[in-house]
């Protein structure tokens, strides 16, 4: 597995979202990618994974250019949103059968998928009935399901509780040994307990691309060098303006 982003830019009218972003990432990674609101990374990811057009630059994974082979690079890509959009009618062995069925997923692998994110117990109950914690398994589940090459998270613990984000965190950490993970956070917890490397975007720019401790460094805390590297960006930006 191997994703090359080179010279990625993407404006909305007159706001650059990213600019210029080039990037190399690996088999077997789990990468934290972390930025302030705003800084770019839903962008970043929805361009990997083809939600949004390639206007200037390229991605290239598996060897293939992301726009010219749309249909061929999303087979091997699992995303899962930060709204998790799921069909909350349905059940939730059904719904992830219906997904299993798009990629031509056999009825073994769902249940397997369906023992990996610990849903077993809730496989007969309508999406709508679950819990937020259940519901963002059910969203892994759909992402992992055809066994992507890529998988592509955004805030997946965001407001679950401290049990439900252990559980989920344990998953991740089994699929990072087999695949590579693009993980988006705001929990620094979260990076220490999962990431070897940290992307930091801040304003559609990459500040910085290093292992966890390389780029915590000589501070204290991961959070306290986030506060340092997009503080002192911000203010060379304000002064360069």
């Amino acid at each position: 597995m191997s994703l090359q982003i080179t010279g990625l830019t993407k404006k909305y009218g007159s706001q650059t979202a990213l600019h210029n972003i080039s990037l190399t990432i690996g088999k077997n990674e789990i990468i934290g990618l972390l930025g302030p609101n705003g800084a770019g990374k839903s962008t970043l990811m929805k361009s990997i994974t083809g939600v949004l057009n390639i206007e200037d630059g390229a991605i290239v994974f598996n060897g293939l250019n992301v726009a010219e082979h749309e249909t061929e690079s999303k087979k091997n890509i699992g995303f899962l949103p930060e709204n998790n959009p799921l069909y909350t009618e349905m059940y939730v062995k059904e719904y992830l059968t219906f997904v299993g069925n798009l990629h031509k997923i056999s009825a073994q692998r769902v249940d397997e998928v369906i023992e990996l994110v610990g849903i077993t117990p809730e496989k007969g109950k309508k999406i709508a009935q679950l819990s937020k914690g259940y519901k963002q398994r059910v969203g892994l589940a759909q992402a992992i399901l055809h066994s992507p090459d890529l998988l592509i998270l955004d805030e997946p613990t965001n407001g679950l509780d401290p049990n439900q984000i252990l559980e989920i965190r344990n998953v991740i950490k089994e699929i990072g040994k087999e695949k590579t993970v693009i993980l988006s956070t705001h929990i620094m917890q979260e990076v220490e307990a999962l990431c070897t490397r940290v992307v930091l975007i801040h304003q559609g720019n990459i500040l910085q691309d290093s292992p966890v401790d390389e780029f915590r460094g000589k501070f204290e805390s991961l959070e306290e060098a986030f506060a340092h590297y997009t503080t002192a960006h911000s203010d060379t930006s304000e002064a360069a303006n």
